[in-house]
Parts: C-alpha cells; structure tokens; sequence
C-alpha cells in the first residue's frame, strides 16, 4: 500500500486575508460558469473560516443553496496555498459523480474511492501519493475497510487540507438516515492534527441533530485534559461555527391529494403524470411498489425507468442520465434516489406513500424546484405507510441479545469470523448482522480485520435507554408525518417548523394556502384499468440452488450447490406482501408488517418480514384468494400448458404447525380445480413450535429434517405441485421439495399465496 504523503510534512501556512474573498470568487465563477456569480453571506463566512481561521464548521442550509460550492472553493484556496488534498465523506454514488463533474469545471481534480470502483483504487492513491489529486471522494464504508482504515486513512487524515462531511445528519442517531458507518467519523475528527479545517454540511436537521453534530465535530480533548490542563489546545478554536439559514424553498408548490385506495392512486398518477411541467421522480416506500407502479404507467404510456437498491449499478448511472437529460417522464424510486443527485430542472415530486417523518420528506422533495420558478411536490398518503413505518423502526438498533449473541462467538473464535459464520449463531439477517457489527465496532467492542470480525475484548454494555429514546423520538416523527397530511394550515411552513426553522411562515403557495390546486377527482375508466391491473396475480418464486455457508457449525452436512435432481423448479405467488393489489389481501390473512423501505446496497440493504404478531385463528383460504390461486395456475405453463390440460401429477401440501387448515383446504381445492389426486404424503417428522430463524442458515436448522415422505411410491416419478401458505426465506419449500425429489419425484412446483 502506498503511502499517500509524508508523514512529517509541515502544515501550510493559512493564505493571506489580503485579497482572499476576491480569489474566491474567482474559484466560484469556474466552478458555477458564470462571470456574475457572488458568494452568499453564509458562504463566505464559511471559506473564510475554513481557509482562513482553520475552524470546524457546520452548514445546515436547503438544498441548493450552494453547500458544495464552500468546498470546493475552499479547496482551490487551501491548494493553492500547498495544503494537501480534501477528502469528502460522501454518502451516494450519485452524489459522488455529480460532485466530481462540479469540481473537474473549477480545474479541480477529484477522484473516489468505493465499492463500485475497486479496481481503480490503487492508481488513485498513486494518483494522491503523487500530489496530483485536489479532492478524494470516500464512501463512508471505505472507514471501516481493514485496509483503507489502517494504511490508508491514518497517512490521509495527517495530510489533509481540508475534510469535508456531507449530508451529516447521518452522523447522529436523531438524524432521519443515521447509518453506521458515518459513526466511525466521530473517530476520523478524533484522530485530525490541529489546524485541519472540517466542514459538515447537511439540508435536513433539526435542532436536536444541529447540536449533537456540532458536539461532534468539537476538537478532541488534549491528553491530560481533566488533571488541571486545557482539555483542548489553546491554539486551537474549540466552538464549531454553525451557519444555519432559511429552509423556505421558494418554487415549491406542496400539496396532498388524499384518494380511497391504490387504484385511485395509481390512476391519479396516469392522468396527471403527462400534464405536469417538465420532468421528475415518483417516489414508492418499497422496492415491490417502484417495480409494480413502473409497470403500470409504461403500460399507460408515460415513459418511466424503475430505480431501486436493487437496480444494477450501470443501470442506475443509464437511469441518472435519462433523467437528466429528460430523456424519461419520471423515474418512480425508492430512498436509493435521493441525497446528492442534483438536477436542477426537476419539475415535480410525488411520492406514493409517505416516508417516515416530515424531515425525510424535506430532504427528498428538495430534489425538485432547484432551478426552475416553479415545481409541483404531491403527497399520496396511503394507509399501509405505518405498516412500513413500523417494520422500518424495528431495524433501528440491535436487539441486546443479538448484540451479545455475536460479541460471545467473536470471544470463543481463534480466528476473525465472517458474517456467513456468524449467522450460524445469531439469528440475523445477513444485512441487519452486517449493521450490528458496524455499531459494535464504533462502540469498540469488535473490530472488523482482514478475514471477518474480531472482538477487541472492551468492555461494552448495551445502552438500552439511548435507543428507547430515539425509537419516541422515531415514532414522534411518525406522528408529525400524520399531522402533516391532516393540517389545515400551511404545508411548508409545518415542514419548516418541524425542522425548527425560526423564519418559519406561510409560503402562500400549498394547497391550503391557495397557491396551488390539483384535482382530486379520476376518471372511472383509469381506475377501473388500474384496479384490474392491480387484480392480475402472480409473481415467479426463484428456487434455492446453494446451502448456505459454514452450516457444518450448526452440526448440517450440507455445502455448495444443490444437487440438481434435489432442486425445486421456479414456483408462483399470489402476490408479495410488500407489493400492491394483492398485497393488502395477504397482509390481512396473514396480520404481518411489510417489508421496509429500500435502502442502497452500498449503505445498508434489506428485505424481510416486520415484527413478529399474533397469528390468527385458522381456517379456509378467503375467497377471493382462491380465484387469484387459481388464475396464478392458468396463467402457469409449466402446470397449465398453453394447449390444455393438466401438466402436473399430483398436488401435496407442506404440513403447518401455524395454518393447517388453511394450507390443506388450498391444496386440496387447487387439486380439485386441477383434476389430479391430493396427496396427504409429506408429515411432520419433527414436531413441536413452528420452525424459527429470520437468516438462511438458522432457518435451515430449523427445518432440514422436518419433513418425511409417507409412501414414496405415491410420488415416484410423478410432477408435484407443492402448496404452502407462504415463504420468506425460501428454505422450507426448498427442503420438502429436496425429500421429494429424493422420494423419486420428477420434478416439484412450489406455490405459495405470499410471498415475504
């Protein structure tokens, strides 16, 4: 690993005041292209103190008020006086490739360093090492990297000009998108030399989180600090300068629109899509609703791209780039569009449910109206959003007894632990593990080293009342976000004041004050076609076709690919329980909490089933289930083959400990339908509670020697259609389709009604 800079440089002297506003200027004229171009108040105030006064300073101004402009102005001034390179934390990709076009018109030179460029990243720190890079962009996973934290960042942080925290909100468990991995700052402002400048900025923090990032970013107590002697080096500014301004965003134009159901909804957004000005996102609360509404409107004829966490990283830039170019009417998005992508033009926002608090709102409807007079922001509140709210607040913090779980493994191992061998042991998904081992880590209690996770033996106790205080603080929001679709007075000026903006007042532009009207009425015709479109059942159920990792440790002999003569074959849905149309019906028969929201791979991604809840009284599946159950097999070639007839041999159902009767009472109904014998043939070989485990590894476990098949003979050679009432993980269909296909089976259909 190269070393980036020597350690022992000497510090640049800070550039004379003489003349330094009038340089800077001059760097903000390239960077914006624009001969008339001044600097803010705020702005100046900011660079000056950064280049001038080496200070720590907090932005907390609306979008587009020119946050990346002090920065790198700043930069071209630090540089020019031999400082060495600014490194930005910076949360996105897509924040990432706009900021480094911004820089590249001022003549700086910015390169980054992330999970989607890692064959690049030798040559850039050689590029850095060499002086010949201004800025570094870093993703805030790149802090906990084994190699970049240890050889990298400590040479970095001794030689940097300037440090830059953007969207820093993220830094604080009050912020509306804490993560993480922006925790692990707290210790890079810790470990800076005196007289390097930070700046965090930041469009959406109260004054709650306003505060406690400012009481990060304070210099760190000097060595000795409590003993008599200054706790800070007297050299050394200790406040944070704090510049916060106005959050009134003058082009937009708010309103809520409060339609009967998602037929209406959708067909709302069919209508009204083509009329409004120019271009811009819609934005859904799950990945299972971007997919389904981005269907819909093609299908009507809007020209939309679905982009989600899930979406392939080139797709996404291809996406970004439509969108800008308004090559696409909208781009229907979860969350994973959001901080950083910068498209001044953009005409509207509407959101398809809302998120989970009014400061989250702000920060996406600040996407729109950054250089246009005028943008339309619509709220489509739909009453599945708390369901989502909820299950979003249970993946806050870590269970203590997850947390000690991990921490007890990590003690006992002799060598680090990756998470696939840590899912043996605590009942995690892999996305959620992966989160608590980040916590942990800044808590200092595990440490993250090349082949997994190690404990550093620290003491650590869980602080339970930390968390309880945010998870109010959560539902607070929550409440708020309710208040907000119900108020009668002004829309931004509620969002302002939730956001403790003291020049809060009326904007005379929202819907309720009279600025803008929107129709609330939709064509019978466009619901109708919405509703049959959201009526259509069916989704593909991939099967499994690898065993989990390190399940020797759980005492399974089972590794590597499923043995294809074991394999289940692709199966069907109803529905999923995330999803529209269908999806209300499965979460009301099966009384669960959706998925959560999206969130981007490269922060923090998961999918999953909420928080466990009463399962109710058992009996036949509802009916208009079973005519989707069955317009599911007539749409399914593989069992109703285009020419007629039935293709499969028999049906059998999966024996439930929870829904007996409903999964018999649809087996044996989908056998009846389909003219083939039901068979009672697969039993319980294990009994007890019903199978427990969120992770694969776990859920396997639990179920790898459930199942039995009574009279092999019964099923040898024959094409099974295999009923369940649901699957999450997928390995319970996967292991009795395995004792199946081991009983001679030609092959197995799983079906299930829902899906997550």
């Amino acid at each position: 690993m190269p070393v980036l800079l020597p350690p022992d440089a000497d510090a640049p002297a800070p550039p004379s005041a003489d003349g330094l506003r009038s340089r800077a200027e001059s760097a903000l004229r390239l960077l914006v292209g624009s001969e008339s171009a001044t600097l803010h108040p705020d702005q100046w105030t900011a660079i000056e103190a950064l280049v001038q006064g080496r200070r720590r300073v907090l932005v907390v101004q609306r979008t587009g008020w020119g946050k990346s402009a002090v920065y790198f102005v700043s930069t071209a001034l630090l540089r020019a006086a031999g400082a060495g390179p600014t490194v930005i934390v910076s949360p996105l990709l897509a924040l990432m490739r706009n900021q480094i076009a911004a820089a590249e018109r001022a003549g700086i030179r910015a390169v980054t360093v992330n999970s989607a460029n890692a064959e690049q990243w030798q040559q850039v720190y050689e590029q850095v090492r060499a002086g010949d890079v201004d800025v570094l962009l870093v993703s805030p996973e790149r802090l906990v990297n084994p190699g970049f934290r240890d050889e990298v960042l400590p040479q970095l942080s001794a030689t940097a000009g300037l440090v830059v925290i953007d969207e820093a909100h993220c830094v604080s468990d009050w912020g509306h998108d804490f993560r993480p991995d922006y925790r692990r700052i707290r210790t890079l402002l810790q470990d800076l030399p005196s007289g390097i400048p930070v700046l965090a900025t930041t469009a959406t923090a109260n004054a709650r989180v306003t505060a406690d990032v400012a009481e990060q970013l304070r210099a760190p107590a000097r060595p000795g600090a409590g003993d008599g002697a200054p706790d800070r080096d007297p050299a050394e500014p200790d406040d944070v300068v704090v510049l916060r301004g106005t959050l009134d965003r003058e082009s937009l134009r708010l309103a809520v629109v409060d339609l009967p159901d998602q037929a209406s909804r959708l067909a709302w957004l069919v209508e009204q899509l083509p009329v409004l000005d120019g271009s811009g996102i819609v934005y859904c609360l799950t990945v299972a609703a971007v997919e389904q509404v981005a269907d819909h409107l093609r299908r009507a004829g809007p020209k939309v791209a679905a982009y989600t966490g899930q979406t392939d990283p080139t797709e996404r830039l291809h996406i970004e780039e439509d969108l800008l170019a308004n090559r696409v009417k909208a781009v229907v998005a979860t969350s994973a569009l959001g901080m950083g992508f910068d498209k001044p033009d953009l005409g509207f926002v509407v959101h398809l449910g809302a998120p989970p608090s009014p400061i989250a709102y702000y920060q996406q409807i600040g996407r729109a109206g950054r250089g246009v007079a005028r943008a339309t922001v619509v709220l489509l509140p739909a009453r599945e959003d708390q369901d989502i709210w909820r299950y979003f607040g249970s993946l806050a913090f870590p269970a203590e007894q997850h947390a000690r779980a991990a921490l007890a493994v990590l003690s006992r191992a002799t060598k680090p632990l990756s998470v696939a061998s840590l899912e043996t042991s605590v009942d995690l998904r892999r996305s959620r593990l992966e989160m608590m081992l980040k916590v942990l880590d800044v808590d200092g209690a595990v440490r993250r080293v090349g082949g997994g996770w190690v404990t550093t033996g620290e003491p650590w106790s869980y602080d339970g009342d930390r968390y309880a205080r945010v998870a109010a603080a959560r539902e607070a929001e929550q409440q708020a976000m309710l208040d907000y679709e119900a108020t009668e007075g002004c829309r931004l000026r509620f969002l302002r004041e939730q956001l403790d903006d003291a020049d809060a007042r009326d904007c005379g532009r929202c819907d309720n004050c009279g600025g803008v009207e929107l129709p609330t009425a939709v064509s019978a015709d466009t619901v109708a076609a919405a509703r049959n479109r959201l009526q259509v059942p069916g989704l593909t159920v991939a099967p499994r076709a690898q065993w989990p990792s390190a399940m020797t440790a759980l005492g399974v002999d089972l590794s590597g690919r499923i043995a294809a003569g074991e394999r289940a074959e692709p199966g069907r849905a109803v529905g999923r329980l995330d999803g529209l149309g269908w999806g209300s019906a499965l979460r009301s028969l099966f009384r669960t909490a959706v998925p959560g929201p999206d969130r981007d791979p490269d922060v923090d991604p998961d999918v999953g089933r909420g928080a466990a809840s009463p399962v109710p009284d058992d009996g036949p599946t509802p009916v208009p289930l079973r005519q989707a159950a069955v317009d599911v097999l007539l749409a399914w070639p593989e069992v109703r083959p285009p020419g007629g007839g039935t293709a499969v041999d028999v049906v059998v159902g999966t024996p439930s400990v929870r829904r007996p009767q409903l999964v018999h009472h649809l087996a044996s109904g989908l056998a009846r339908y389909l003219e083939v014998p039901f068979l009672d043939v697969l039993e319980l070989a294990e009994r007890g509670a019903p199978p427990s485990g969120v992770n694969s590894a776990q859920r396997l476990r639990a179920v790898v020697h459930r199942f039995r098949v009574t009279d092999p003979s019964a099923v040898a050679g024959r094409r099974v259609l295999l009923v369940d009432d649901r699957t999450d993980t997928g390995w319970t269909l996967t292991v009795a389709a395995r004792e199946l296909r081991r009983a001679g089976a030609e092959a197995v259909y799983p079906f299930v009604l829902g899906v997550g």
